[in-house]
């Protein structure tokens, strides 16, 4: 049996999006998994894996299958949509809700690579032709 928390989704923090990435990436993990992927090294202990994922859970972040001995815990949200969510949140909080003042900003400070510049161009050529439209 899954479980699923149907309140609205929090916001996750820098831990919880840390496990949501081993989600990601790696889909349905048991609580041992992500122990393994994330805490092994830094010596943080199994039952820390474990209360993370119970409260992601009840913060509507992950879903639980229950159907077997180990709980397998999914991302109940997707890794675009929690990205729009911050990016929206910090283009309001930090940048007076100016995409060109985030652009500008992330540009002049990180270089890209130049297939993220074609993807720019592209992106940008295509809003172009829109807004001529």
């Amino acid at each position: 049996m899954t479980s699923v928390r149907t309140k609205s989704v929090a916001r996750p923090t820098e831990a919880e999006l840390a496990i949501l990435q081993v989600l990601w990436e790696h889909g349905a993990c048991t609580v041992r998994d992500v122990h393994e992927v994330l805490h092994r090294r830094d010596g943080t202990g199994y039952t820390t894996a474990l209360k993370q994922l119970q409260i992601m859970f009840d913060k509507g972040l992950v879903e639980r299958d229950e159907s077997q001995r180990a709980h397998v815990y999914r991302a109940a949200v997707t890794k675009e949509r929690t990205q729009k969510r911050f990016l929206s949140d910090m283009l309001q909080r930090v940048f007076d809700g100016s995409p060109s003042r985030l652009v500008l900003q992330a540009l002049g400070d990180h270089k890209a690579s130049r297939e993220e510049l074609d993807e720019i161009r592209a992106l940008l050529n295509r809003l172009d032709k829109d807004a001529g439209q």
